[in-house]
């Protein structure tokens, strides 16, 4: 069957398989023999090198269901529904067979190969002056951080890793391991902050270069990689908290006040206009009234994952992908999450509803209203609907849809637990709980001296907000936290706590807040791991999965539990068949 791919998607994929001789057409991409280029046309320009780029990004969308299974299915918010087939359910409960198409590494290595080849054809581009030194830069860097994304993948789910950056390796060359070094997490992590550490280029790219040109219609800005943040991750990975903290604060810094910054909920009107933002929020007036809640498509806190691409998408949204219904890949997620129109394959714990309603809202009603807009009740089943707002069951063939892949929100949490390694606390509980200007009310009446962390950076923040005497407005006045925007109720710290009960106590909440703030949106499993990887404590992430299971009524539970106690069973099986 033809694969039909936007004209700029096509291309790339055309340039990058049509002779390298990775994989065969029919195997990948079969395409219009008029649309075949010949070998010695490829990457003749800067155009070409843009083409390629794309290309890859359109094989690496094939991987989004991959990647919301297993790094959802195999943790604790997700569960399968009566629908899945026995590869789910093996997810589900960590008993991975032989053949489980879940397993197969060949996937990522299919883009991994592709990242090499591009790479590769770019250094010769850069020595024959097909591409300037910039030009060069970003996009060898934005391939090379994508690669890195991807063996950061491969390192959460097998316990040891065939490391390959050749150029021209063929996919069965794989399978002969002896060939390339097989890392672990603890030895792949260095290897991978080494190829970030050294990339020439790690910003964001501006308007008027050619790899963000709109495509099919798409502002293409947001389709890249955050260089940068990936590193912070790593760092997080490593230990190193403060050099994580200084990209994280680095990036949240520049802009106006409400980018990337985590506002309060604004009630009412301005100029006239209803005013939008990103936060919980009940009508004014009225906020003791659970049916006053405002659940908008352009306002509060279901916006983030409903409405266009305008401003306030932009301040939240720092890394996402299109599907679109005109073009393949196909948007995988409403076969796995709509029981209207689609297969229903998965579905939220019971264990994640419960600990949605276990939280309290800052008016007093019972449960967090974020719950609510990640997860409806539809035909009297729980649906995960963040990935689901575009799909109307009564078009069906209009199945647009998103890929979510980093926010701001979790820029703010990955800030916070490197902030509370760092002996930062107070910053962590600021970013986690209600804001700078809450945590750091010190009640000192002059405003100058008031509101501020008074910290060096990265811990430097200033949330002071002043008409008279003083006129100023500081960068996080409007500053809220993760828990404020969510109008839940802060987290509290028991006092006299020592100091390394107080850092595990925060990652905890952390932890919690993760599941309540990110579910679903890929990052849960690699979250357990860390976890349980820097206390060197696997019943940390054994309890988690327990849990899910017991709660669910699942008889296999304990088994599971005792299965996951030893680190080497977390990991699914590499198998090359």
């Amino acid at each position: 069957m033809k694969k039909k791919f936007s004209s700029a998607l096509g291309r790339g994929l055309v340039l990058l398989m049509v002779g390298l001789s990775i994989f065969s057409c029919k195997e990948v991409l079969e395409v219009e023999p008029e649309n075949a280029l010949e070998a010695d046309k490829f990457y003749q320009n800067k155009f070409d090198a843009d083409a390629a780029v794309i290309g890859i990004y359109g094989e690496f969308m094939n991987l989004a269901e991959r990647y919301v299974i297993l790094n959802e299915l195999r943790a604790d918010l997700m569960d399968v529904t009566a629908n899945a087939d026995d590869n789910l359910v093996q997810l589900s409960r960590h008993n991975v067979r032989p053949g489980n198409p879940y397993a197969d590494p060949k996937p990522f290595y299919k883009v991994i190969l592709l990242c090499n080849d591009a790479l590769k054809n770019f250094d010769i581009m850069l020595a024959e002056n097909k591409m300037d030194n910039l030009e060069y830069s970003q996009r060898y860097s934005d391939i090379a951080a994508l690669r890195t994304f991807l063996y950061m993948q491969l390192m959460l789910h097998y316990s040891e890793v065939p490391y390959i950056t050749e150029p021209f390796v063929k996919l069965a060359d794989v399978q002969n391991l002896s060939r390339f070094p097989r890392y672990t997490i603890e030895q792949m992590v260095p290897e991978l902050i080494k190829v970030l550490e050294k990339l020439p280029w790690k910003e964001e790219y501006s308007s008027t270069n050619s790899l963000v040109a709109p495509i099919d219609n798409y502002a293409s800005n947001k389709f890249f990689i955050p260089k940068n943040l990936l590193l912070a991750d790593l760092y997080l990975w490593s230990g190193n908290y403060n050099a994580a903290s200084r990209i994280y604060k680095a990036f949240i810094d520049p802009g106006d006040f409400s980018q990337y910054k985590i506002a309060f909920a604004q009630v009412g009107t301005s100029n006239g206009n209803p005013i939008q933002d990103l936060a919980v929020a009940y009508i004014r007036f009225r906020e003791d009234d659970a049916f006053s809640l405002i659940d908008d498509e352009l306002d509060g806190w279901r916006s983030i994952f409903d409405r266009p691409v305008d401003r306030l998408f932009n301040a939240e949204w720092i890394w996402y992908l299109p599907f679109d219904s005109r073009f393949l890949p196909k948007n995988p997620f409403i076969d796995m999450f709509s029981n209207r129109g689609g297969r229903y394959l998965v579905k939220p714990s019971q264990a994640a509803l419960n600990m949605w309603d276990m939280q309290v809202q800052r008016n007093g009603i019972q449960g967090d209203a974020r719950k609510l807009f990640t997860v409806r009740n539809i035909n009297g089943q729980p649906v995960i609907y963040k990935y689901i707002y575009d799909y109307n069951p009564l078009t069906p063939l209009n199945t647009n849809g998103k890929w979510w892949l980093m926010r701001a929100a979790q820029v703010h949490l990955h800030f916070a637990e490197a902030a509370n390694h760092d002996d930062q606390p107070r910053v962590a509980l600021a970013l986690l709980n209600n804001g700078i200007r809450n945590i750091f009310n010190n009640g000192n009446t002059d405003v100058r001296l008031n509101y501020d962390t008074f910290l060096p950076f990265p811990y430097n923040f200033a949330a002071r907000s002043s008409d008279a005497p003083y006129n100023f407005r500081d960068p996080y006045h409007q500053h809220e936290g993760i828990r404020g925007r969510g109008y839940v109720t802060n987290r509290v710290v028991p006092a006299n706590m020592s100091a390394q009960d107080l850092v595990k106590t925060i990652d905890n909440y952390l932890v919690d807040e993760s599941g309540l703030e990110l579910a679903y949106e890929g990052l849960r499993w690699g979250e357990l791991v860390r976890i349980a990887v820097r206390r060197n404590e696997p019943a940390f992430l054994a309890d988690k999965i327990y849990q899910k299971l017991v709660t669910a009524g699942d008889p296999r539970a304990d088994e599971v539990r005792q299965r996951l106690m030893t680190r080497e069973n977390w990991f699914l099986p590499f198998k090359w068949e």
